[in-house]
């Protein structure tokens, strides 16, 4: 599949992959303190801990991930090849 691929876009591939990863890291860092947060506040506010996370909330929370990954993955497609 690298014969595929220009010189140039073999030597970005590596990099494209190193700043995903960390843009995925900082963005994981990111989401567990807002929950983290909005947890704390809530047993603040209501003196309660928060109920365990039902399964609607799990699997559209899973849904809206994999629409992110396909509008990621779109971003890569020229213009003439996106649906």
């Amino acid at each position: 599949m690298s014969n595929l691929l220009r010189p140039d876009e073999t030597q970005t591939r590596p990099q494209r992959l190193v700043m995903g990863g960390l843009i995925g890291a900082l963005f994981g860092l990111l989401a567990a303190y807002f929950y983290s947060r909005a947890a704390e506040d809530d047993v603040r506010v209501n003196g309660a801990n928060r109920q365990r996370a039902s399964t609607g909330e799990v699997i559209g929370l899973g849904l809206a991930a994999l629409a992110l990954l396909r509008q990621i993955s779109e971003m890569g497609r020229s213009p003439a090849r996106k649906k």
